[in-house]
């Protein structure tokens, strides 16, 4: 049986990456339930001043600094990791992904849990063999994101030590493809169809991913949190239902009637499609079709290019 939600309002709760596309509509949902902390280098104060104007304290901080937490409250009763860079320096994007996430769960080591998001760009790339928790890993972003993967392998591996070294209760959360009103990978095609650009895509077709829409997520975050566990729970975290960027690209055609230009690529990220019977298992199935949550995205973002009807 699924385990039982944590009770988000009345919550004191800390989340790092609170401008990214993933964390924005969790603070939106959240902010006037929660007392909320968003921890972030904010190098754009447009998105600090966004955040405070939802009532939400926001501190600066760059993670890969060893003294960055000094000012940071401890007593949490949740911390949700989103926090992740990519600036292709292994030196700086270790420190910050996997040190500075060691740093951080020991100052909050009182929380009653820890989230961590990983990614399934951590397994190796296996065709397409759906990827249950305990496939190889391996360097799978490494064309795109040099440092991507390896940051995330390594932040599960300080994770999980410090979990079971210092009686964290924590999750680790495999992220698949994440979207809905506020854009994601299926937005970028829609854009590059609308313009006329080819996309690539790996050459053993087809390539399949587990589209997690933003209203899905949302409702799922507190059921990883009470999954947590001082062994670190890992779990994939992604929609029920595999679906190929072929599909849903064919989806957008039929949704706008552009064209999608489809070019083989063996250098393009290949299928990543999870096994989610442990998800299940833990936190039951998602609930939004990925076909509604597709159009609903394009209604949202560009009504104009919706067919009549549509």
């Amino acid at each position: 049986m699924p385990v039982q939600p944590v009770t988000i309002a009345g919550s004191k709760i800390l989340i790092t990456g609170p401008t990214g596309q993933v964390a924005a509509p969790v603070i939106a949902a959240w902010a006037g339930q929660a007392e909320l902390t968003a921890l972030a280098r904010f190098s754009d104060p447009a998105g600090r001043e966004a955040l405070e104007a939802q009532g939400v304290r926001c501190l600066q901080a760059d993670l890969a600094d060893p003294d960055a937490l000094a000012g940071l409250p401890a007593d949490f009763d949740y911390v949700l990791n989103f926090a992740v860079v990519k600036t292709d320096s292994f030196d700086y994007d270790l420190a910050a992904n996997a040190e500075g996430l060691g740093r951080l769960m020991l100052h909050c080591r009182d929380v009653k849990a820890f989230l961590h998001l990983s990614s399934t760009a951590v397994y190796q790339y296996a065709g397409q063999e759906p990827r249950a928790e305990n496939a190889p890993l391996g360097d799978n972003h490494r064309v795109m994101f040099p440092t991507y993967s390896i940051s995330k392998i390594a932040a599960e591996t300080v994770c999980r030590f410090t979990a079971r070294q210092f009686g964290i209760p924590a999750t680790i959360a495999r992220l698949s493809v994440p979207y809905g009103n506020n854009g994601g990978w299926p937005w970028y095609h829609l854009l590059m169809m609308e313009q006329g650009m080819p996309i690539d895509v790996h050459p053993d077709r087809p390539n399949r991913y587990n589209l997690l829409h933003t209203d899905d997520y949302i409702e799922k975050l507190p059921l990883l949190l009470a999954a947590a566990s001082t062994e670190a729970t890992t779990v994939n975290f992604g929609g029920s239902e595999a679906v190929s960027i072929e599909d849903w690209c064919g989806w957008l055609q039929e949704l706008t009637g552009l064209v999608p230009e489809f070019r083989d690529n063996p250098q393009a990220f290949g299928s990543l499609a999870i096994d989610p019977t442990r998800m299940h298992e833990l936190i039951g199935p998602t609930r939004v079709d990925w076909r509604e949550g597709v159009r609903n995205m394009v209604a949202a973002l560009s009504p104009q290019l919706l067919k009549p009807g549509r």
